[in-house]
């Protein structure tokens, strides 16, 4: 194996061990999370077999765990017997390996944290791969670009597109994958903004900026994205071309003549609808909406993420939003990336997907319902993006890679539509489980060029499809794609350069900076393997090292980290970018430890706030008698991709005007509790301590608030958390409370935003909706932890007599938080996560 040597981490050892009897355990080399899917799987090149196996703590070589084997899945790849070793049900925190007879996996860890910083160390590589000035170098490339081809403009026309990321290891630059790695960038700031620190400027030099990294980076895209896109009616495809691929050099060093002089400008290729290619070769484009579709998505999600910090940016990247989809409306079809010296291109074959996203976002940016109609009318015509289930297919063939439309649309549907498009996803989902399950990797995935970014993609559609239908059926299967990037594979290596630190990682990759310099490329992610046959029939493939992986190559697969072979070990940009929403998806998902989370409890036994070192905030609802504002907050949430917390009383789930509403905000995912039966005050005013009900009336009152809420298959065990009536209580509410096996929870203080029932009559203690806005802000730029572990309270509905409603400003709050780095979070995974 590649490192036999012992490398001192700072809580755990990497290790390689050469097996017994030529078997192997493969893991996930970044780890497991506590609460998380932890599965190893044993490969043999013999046929034997094994029955049990064994978790070591690494520190004290003492048995933790003993688990089955359960049933071998027999021959994959070069291996004639397989295993998964599942050790779920260990949830304790430390560093350990699996054995099995003799054979022994490498160390890893198990513990909350093991995700976190990994999106932020992928962005590494998206910095490297910056054209104009490049911040790892600290030097300029391509600054004379280009000159135009194919456009209403005389061909060599001088253009300014300098910018933008290279998109592998060769440099040139295409719009379709920048464009989808922007979005990524963009929906993995708008989705996780707490996994993301601010360590970089703008220009990506050390140094805070008061913006987070992955915003910096989304928008070194937009830039580029906008310069492709300089007016309504033109659209640039692609800059540079395979002229480019004349031996390895720094990108600073790159004096490629295109035929206007070394070094003096590249071309850069007009999107006109129809094949294209200015030498031997030549592609099959038939329109511009799949370029088109992709721009119109990450300007319409970046003026969207720009509406609270930059107006006047937000406003540009709007007006390029509509014209960049409607000129996808104008010329449907493809707009492959254009050959020269070889028939190598972006052979991309499908293009409503990407409509349908421009037109999502368009939706969810506008409110203009005409969008979200063409929108899903686009994901009507492609429901499942089609390499999933396929053997095989071409470079690029079916991008992205993922269809991310489906799931920005459905955040907006109603409940009929939402289920149709999750079913698209859970059809591509089961397509791809049908070969899985047949082999222990539960790879489903095709071994086509780039298939590390195809992996990284389901990953992402996996996670995306249990947020919308809360389905956890999959998990093993979303885990098993993830662990393969990271060393669950027949290689036993990450596809990640440099990521785990001290792990078996590509250290050979096909690149300029590694192969000429040394210099490391943190955070790309390489092609990945391929089959045999392809490998076979690819030109130009020498290795010019040893095979460290010979063991495990076959007619099946090939991976090589060798940087003769850019088929398998070349990282790509586009592919990152989708990795820095996986792993910064992951880190959101896995906050779970063992030990118990801090928070916040008054002196009556009431949990008033969540741990004050996490920027996660509770938006709380409660609602009794009014619910006027119900369709415009639960609207609110789905467009923001907000999880909420709902508290009711009996008299609210009985009412039958609320219905429908509390059944939408169910099929959302938000948290539903209880508020007390009929409102009743439990204490005097006064005399805190002074008891109005007694005992039973208590818990009377809360058992029919339960058995309102059962109407609803809210179960009492899934809505432990009891906001109180007034919110109003002592500690002989917070004993009883805990005596029906609840816990007592109230909003944290410090904000004036439970005054949001208040009405003008009431004089001095109306407050407007102006003030509890501002209170809000305020109180987060100046208490000391701001708003971390936050439960902001509002009510769901107000007395008519309030006209200033303040729900009506809640769109604005949320983005105005998510600016400031706050994620939204439901009461349960707020007060309970890390347990």
């Amino acid at each position: 194996m590649k490192r036999s040597i012992f490398i001192i981490l700072s809580a755990f050892v990497f290790f390689s061990t050469k097996a017994a009897d030529d078997s192997w355990i493969r893991i996930n080399q970044l780890g497991y999370t506590p609460g998380g899917i932890k599965v190893a799987v044993w490969v043999s090149k013999s046929a034997g077999n094994i029955r049990d196996f064994e978790l070591i703590n690494a520190n004290t070589e003492k048995i933790v765990y003993r688990g089955k084997a359960g049933h071998g899945f027999g021959a994959y790849g070069p291996f004639k017997e397989s295993y998964r070793l599942n050790f779920s049900e260990f949830k304790t925190p430390g560093s350990f390996y699996v054995r099995a007879g003799s054979v022994k996996s490498p160390v890893f860890r198990i513990d909350a944290d093991v995700y976190k910083g990994t999106a932020d160390f992928a962005l590494r590589y998206m910095r490297q791969q910056r054209s104009g000035y490049n911040p790892y170098l600290k030097d300029s490339c391509h600054t004379t670009d280009g000159y135009t081809m194919y456009g209403p403009m005389p061909d060599s026309t001088r253009i300014d597109v300098a910018g933008g990321w290279h998109d592998a290891s060769d440099y040139l630059q295409y719009s379709t994958t920048s464009a989808n790695a922007t979005y990524h960038l963009l929906a993995a700031y708008r989705d996780f903004p707490s996994a993301f620190t601010d360590e970089h400027q703008a220009n990506g030099l050390n140094g805070s900026n008061g913006v987070a990294d992955v915003l910096d980076e989304a928008k070194w895209g937009i830039e580029w994205l906008l310069k492709m896109h300089p007016k309504e009616d033109w659209l640039f495809n692609q800059l540079a071309d395979d002229r480019d691929h004349k031996g390895m050099r720094l990108p600073s060093l790159d004096s490629v003549d295109y035929g206007v002089g070394p070094g003096k400008g590249r071309p850069v290729y007009f999107a006109t609808g129809m094949p294209q290619g200015l030498g031997k070769y030549k592609n099959r484009a038939t329109g511009v909406a799949s370029t088109a579709g992709k721009f119109a998505a990450a300007f319409a999600l970046g003026s969207k993420v720009y509406q609270g910090s930059d107006a006047a940016f937000s406003a540009l990247l709007r007006e390029k939003a509509l014209s960049a989809y409607l000129l996808g409306i104008q010329k449907p079809g493809v707009c492959q990336t254009a050959p020269n010296l070889a028939p190598y291109f972006y052979e991309e074959d499908n293009w409503v997907d990407d409509m349908e996203l421009g037109a999502a976002a368009l939706y969810q940016l506008t409110n203009n319902k005409k969008y979200f109609n063409e929108g899903f009318q686009f994901g009507l015509k492609e429901k499942v993006t089609p390499w999933m289930g396929a053997d095989t297919a071409r470079h690029y063939q079916w991008y992205p890679f993922h269809n991310f439309g489906h799931y920005e649309l459905a955040g907006e549907a109603i409940a009929r539509d939402r289920k149709e498009l999750t079913g698209f996803y859970k059809e591509g989902i089961e397509n791809i489980w049908k070969k899985g399950k047949k082999n222990a990797f539960y790879r489903g995935v095709p071994f086509i060029w780039c298939s590390n970014n195809l992996t990284t993609s389901f990953a992402i559609q996996c996670f995306l499809y249990e947020k919308l239908s809360g389905d956890k059926s999959y998990r093993e299967l979303e885990q098993a794609n993830f662990d393969w990037l990271f060393g669950c594979n027949p290689w036993g290596t990450s596809m990640v350069y440099g990521l785990p630190t001290g792990g078996d990682t590509p250290a050979d990759p096909h690149s300029s900076f590694t192969h000429l310099y040394k210099y490391p490329i943190d955070g790309g992610l390489v092609d990945g393997p391929v089959y045999g046959s392809i490998y076979k029939g690819l030109r130009g493939i020498t290795l010019y090292g040893d095979d460290e992986y010979a063991d495990f190559q076959s007619d099946l697969v090939v991976y090589h980290d060798d940087y003769g072979d850019y088929s398998t070990n070349e990282p790509t940009m586009d592919g990152t970018a989708s990795l820095v929403y996986l792993l910064a998806a992951k880190e959101s998902e896995n906050r779970e430890g063992v030990q118990k989370k801090k928070v916040v409890t008054d002196a009556h036994g009431a949990i008033i706030r969540g741990d004050t070192t996490k920027k996660n905030i509770a938006l709380v609802f409660t609602g009794d008698e009014f619910a006027d504002g119900g369709e415009i907050i639960a609207r609110t949430l789905r467009r923001n991709h907000v999880k909420a917390s709902f508290f009711f009383t009996g008299r609210f789930y009985r009412n039958p005007l609320f219905e429908k509403l509390i059944i939408e905000l169910k099929k959302d995912d938000h948290y539903l509790g209880a508020h007390s039966d009929q409102h009743l005050l439990y204490c005097d005013w006064k005399r805190r301590d002074s008891m109005l009900v007694t005992e039973e009336q208590f818990k009377e009152d809360l058992r029919r608030n339960y058995d309102a809420m059962m109407y609803f298959g809210i179960e009492k065990q899934d809505a432990s958390y009891f906001l109180p009536p007034y919110e109003w209580y002592n500690s002989t509410v917070a004993k009883w409370t805990k005596e029906e096996g609840m816990q007592l929870v109230n909003f944290s203080p410090g904000t004036r935003s439970t005054a949001d029932y208040t009405y003008p009559d009431m004089g001095k203690s109306y407050i407007s909706s102006k003030d509890i806005y501002n209170s809000i802000l305020s109180f987060e730029a100046n208490a000391k932890n701001g708003m971390n572990g936050f439960m902001l309270l509002m009510h769901i509905g107000t007395d008519v007599r309030r006209t200033d409603k303040f729900y009506n400003l809640l769109d604005s709050l949320i983005k105005v938080l998510h600016h400031k780095g706050y994620s939204f979070e439901k009461i349960d995974k707020l007060l309970n996560e890390g347990e």
